[in-house]
């Protein structure tokens, strides 16, 4: 019949329309190909293994290392390196800590290399910026951990931040040699109702105390004398906070670093 027929010529035209169309669209892909840049090649470096340091999957592109720069603080604390350059504010202890009681529970005998920079509590300006009680919740962490931790001055260690340095272990208290280290002592930070300025008085006497105790102990002079020198700023060098004890040598030449880090070759 007719109609039968008329279906069967349809279907056989969009067929060759369908056909017509992709032979056309690939005509058309194959001539603007031929119009663009070759594109790059890619390629994904091997892993660099926990040992070095590095990161899995870096990508290079013509040998060159591209993508986001590396992540510093982690690599440092791969190298059991510690760097406090900030004044101690609750953010800044809360950092320190968990390093160190991570470096405590990966190792309890390698050594923990803490670099100082800091004026302790107290902005530079000389403002107090946080409460005493940080610092000493450091003091109590490098006490409590296992492994020997290493104090390396640079820069500044101001107040709270000099017994830090003076709290390493014996024998591995170090300063760069235009390291200033200054002993201070508490300063309050209340306002308010005279009561309310009574009460923190008293409790900044007795973290006036607890400091003189701990550098008493660290340097192993008297706190009366420790007292004494802390009712004003005193300022040291390397070699007078070396003579005080609060630091037992003056790193003179990078021979003498404790420490070398060891994921600079796994970055070139």
């Amino acid at each position: 019949p007719l109609s039968s027929s008329s279906r069967i010529f349809k279907s056989i035209l969009l067929s060759r329309m369908r056909l017509s169309l992709l032979f056309l669209l690939s005509s058309l892909l194959s001539s603007a190909t031929a119009f663009l840049p070759p594109t790059p090649s890619r390629a994904f470096v091997a892993p660099l293994s926990s040992s070095t340091g590095g990161q899995a999957g870096v990508e290079t592109f013509d040998g060159v290392r591209i993508g986001p720069p590396p992540d510093l603080p982690s690599l440092l604390l791969h190298n059991r390196i510690v760097y406090i350059g900030m004044p101690l504010v609750p953010a800044v202890t809360e950092l320190i800590i968990a390093e160190l009681l991570f470096l405590n529970y990966e190792s309890s005998d390698k050594p923990i290399y803490m670099y100082i920079n800091s004026p302790g509590t107290l902005s530079p300006q000389g403002q107090p910026v946080a409460f005493e009680t940080e610092a000493f919740a450091i003091a109590d962490c490098l006490r409590y951990i296992t492994p020997p931790v290493h104090t390396i001055a640079l820069g500044q260690a101001q107040g709270a931040a000099a017994m830090l340095l003076a709290m390493g272990k014996k024998g591995c208290r170090y300063a760069l040699p235009n390291a200033v280290i200054t002993l201070t002592q508490p300063k309050g930070q209340t306002r308010g109702q005279a009561s309310d300025i009574a009460i923190r008085a008293k409790e900044v006497l007795a973290n006036k105390k607890v400091s003189v105790d701990l550098i008493s102990a660290a340097t192993g002079k008297p706190a009366v004398e420790v007292e004494r020198d802390c009712q004003r700023t005193r300022y040291f060098d390397g070699k007078g906070a070396m003579e005080y004890g609060l630091i037992d040598k003056v790193l003179e030449s990078t021979e003498e670093l404790p420490v070398e880090p060891g994921f600079v070759e796994a970055l070139k």
